[in-house]
């Protein structure tokens, strides 16, 4: 699997197109929301420059942290991150600490309305960024039959790259990848509901990606692991209760509509 080229001998890792591509699809998605929403336009560039950082650094801390023996011993390879080891869960995170202090501590703008406003470009970024994992080959699953990856629908050139080491993997990274894709389809048609409220986006996306990575996570081999937990499958388990609390207050509790359908 060719994973890089040259460009007047400078290395260029696909790892790195594909989550730069994620982040300039994703920053046009959230500007074109926080556009609909009537959100000042240099505060939804604050929210996604900083955020990118320190999304990008919480999640490479997340990976480093639960794979410390091999960096205490390679220390060098945390600064690689082209070689792979970005933990989705630790960028979300990091993110929302950051988005929510910046916001309501900052800018006094609702948090929930800020996430809403995000979120749409972030999981369609994920689903770009997935296919980093492809040229890494990495992000992959059990070992299955060539045929069982035929029936799945699974493109040739994904099943020809998910021949690793003798044996055909399930491509994880695929299967999130689509499912993330519909998530996002399915966010358009939230937002465009007339009883949408602030929050039903973020709680969406909270209980679709918690869903999605749980499931996921059982057929991964390279999973982050706490003793014998995979740590993923605990935060995805987080998520999914945050995201049940968070629909029930915003419908139930919070009560605030958006004052009009985003188109």
């Amino acid at each position: 699997m060719i994973n890089s080229f040259n460009i007047f001998g400078l290395t260029i890792h696909f790892y790195s197109l594909c989550i730069l591509l994620g982040i300039i699809i994703a920053y046009i998605v959230i500007r074109l929301e926080g556009h609909n929403q009537r959100l000042d336009k240099d505060y939804i560039f604050n929210v996604v420059f900083y955020g990118l950082i320190i999304g990008i650094l919480g999640a490479r801390l997340h990976y480093v942290l639960f794979n410390l023996d091999f960096y205490l011993k390679y220390p060098m390879e945390i600064i690689k991150i082209w070689h792979g080891g970005l933990a989705i869960h630790g960028g979300i995170i990091a993110t929302t600490i950051f988005v929510y202090f910046y916001s309501t501590k900052r800018y006094k703008t609702s948090f929930l309305r800020t996430t809403d406003v995000i979120l749409p470009g972030v999981i369609l970024a994920q689903a770009i960024g997935r296919w980093g994992n492809f040229f890494n080959q990495e992000a992959y699953g059990i070992e299955v039959s060539e045929k069982l990856l035929h029936k799945l629908f699974i493109p040739n050139f994904v099943i020809k790259g998910m021949f690793i080491d003798g044996s055909y993997h399930l491509p994880t990274f695929y299967i999130e990848s689509v499912l993330c894709i519909i998530g996002f389809l399915i966010i358009l048609l939230i937002r465009t509901r007339l009883n949408n409220r602030v929050g039903h986006i973020t709680s969406f996306y909270l209980i679709w990606y918690g869903i999605i990575r749980f499931i996921i996570e059982l057929f991964r081999t390279d999973s982050l692991m706490l003793f014998n937990i995979k740590v993923a499958c605990v935060i995805s388990v987080i998520f999914i209760i945050l995201g049940i609390v968070l629909w029930y207050y915003t419908t139930f509790k919070k009560n605030i509509r958006y004052r009009r359908t985003m188109v």
